[in-house]
């Protein structure tokens, strides 16, 4: 089976959306609807796949397509705010795309013409993509033994085995990150294969067990003797060992997602108290929203939630200014505006680091303080209500905060510039 019409196949009629206000107007539709089911979702471990297809449809996830390649090109920071926006309905439905919107980038940065436009073409008909990228084998995350081997002229052999690989159970696509020993037929490096999710020889397990983000098909991918030819695939250094914004972007959307985690508890929290939790009979009052301390104790989760808000908006701000998708301060020589790109990069980098410490500690700390001011009411098994907790715990896992903090002291104590390497 060839890649071109497994891609070309997936044709779900999506919607067009040409503007920054139609995407969020449909996230906000879509989040209403997929909120509703979100806890019976978790609880059951039902895979999303009947929402998904809605996502596919709406055309949110064909919202970064270039326009030269007939999309909207919207934004980074109109993708963080679908992204926060259905995260706050459903956190695991809006994770499934996040490795699509990274891939849709690295074509858009690397890819070759042909390549780039048969997969945006399939996106914008409402075809999806996934990772297949980490190994639970290496030493660290960086380490990849997943190999293209030479097996032919233009063909070559992909074998490993991924695991983390969100979103693979829905894709009709799937992005492959292997490693390639130079020979006669192709430089040595590492690549990302683009080939159909059903191809022979790939097999998609559903086997995520986590405690939290639960039905994000986060599982295993085996590869078997994948036939792959040389034109499906991309270098990846041309994305992540340049300052192209790359990694960026990438961690501005799980930042997104722990935002719209932490909107999603307090706005539980909110609705728990004021129909269901009883207040502390030292108050002095009939209600549980006139219990003058719970009501400073939502003051301070407020704050908290329109800090982190505030921050990823502030970083996808900068990322916006990094990737050219807003006017930036350019120098005449071009020597100057080389550097004056590097900077807006390495300053869209630390604010995005900054804003996934905020969001790590809102998400988290909001989950934990919903049973805080709900009381032990909100502890029932039945009300689902840990899911928030257990989600934001697992989602922020991702890429650890000690390392964005390292990074963010050493800029501002030493005005040094963060590592380009795809994941700050």
């Amino acid at each position: 089976m060839s890649l071109t019409t497994s891609a070309v196949q997936a044709d779900r009629g999506a919607a067009r959306l040409d503007s920054a206000a139609r995407a969020r107007a449909a996230a906000h539709a879509l989040a209403d609807r997929f909120a509703s089911g979100a806890a019976e979702r978790d609880a059951q471990r039902r895979l999303p796949h009947e929402e998904i297809d809605e996502l596919s449809a709406s055309g949110l996830l064909a919202i970064t397509v270039p326009a030269r390649f007939g999309g909207p090109d919207l934004a980074p920071s109109v993708v963080a705010d679908v992204t926060r926006i259905l995260a706050a309905a459903d956190p695991n439905i809006a994770q499934i795309p996040h490795s699509h919107f990274v891939y849709l980038n690295l074509l858009r940065l690397a890819a070759s013409e042909e390549l780039a436009r048969k997969h945006f073409d399939a996106v914008l008909r409402g075809g999806r993509v996934a990772n297949a990228q980490s190994e639970r084998a290496g030493k660290t995350i960086a380490d990849i033994s997943t190999t293209l081997v030479a097996d032919g002229p233009g063909r070559f052999r992909l074998d490993g085995e991924k695991f983390y690989a969100t979103g693979s159970l829905f894709a009709d696509t799937l992005a492959v990150l292997a490693r390639h020993d130079a020979d006669e037929h192709l430089d040595g490096g590492e690549y990302v294969a683009f080939i159909p999710a059903d191809a022979p020889g790939v097999e998609l397990v559903d086997d995520w067990d986590a405690l939290g983000q639960k039905t994000t098909g986060s599982g295993t991918v085996r590869l078997r003797g994948v036939a792959v030819d040389a034109a499906d695939l991309v270098a990846r250094a041309p994305a992540v060992s340049r300052p192209t914004g790359y990694g960026a972007f990438a961690q501005l959307l799980h930042v997104a997602i722990d935002v719209g985690i932490a909107r999603g508890a307090l706005d539980t929290a909110v609705e728990f108290v004021r129909t269901s939790a009883r207040p502390w009979f030292e108050a002095g009052v009939e209600r549980a929203v006139d219990d003058p301390l719970l009501v400073q104790r939502f003051g301070e989760l407020g704050v908290d939630l329109i800090t982190a808000e505030a921050t990823l908006d502030a970083a996808g701000r900068a990322v916006d200014r990094a990737t050219g998708f807003t006017p930036s301060e350019t120098a005449t020589a071009d020597g100057a505006d080389h550097d004056a790109h590097v900077g807006a990069v390495a300053d869209a980098s630390i604010a995005v680091a900054a804003a996934k410490v905020v969001a790590d500690r809102v998400a988290t700390g909001i989950g934990s303080a919903l049973f805080e001011v709900g009381g032990t009411r909100s502890a029932a098994a039945g009300t689902g209500l840990d899911r928030f907790w257990r989600n934001a715990r697992t989602h922020t896992l991702h890429d650890p905060v000690r390392w964005k903090l390292q990074h963010i002291g050493r800029k501002v104590l030493r005005d040094e510039n963060p590592p380009v390497h795809g994941v700050i």
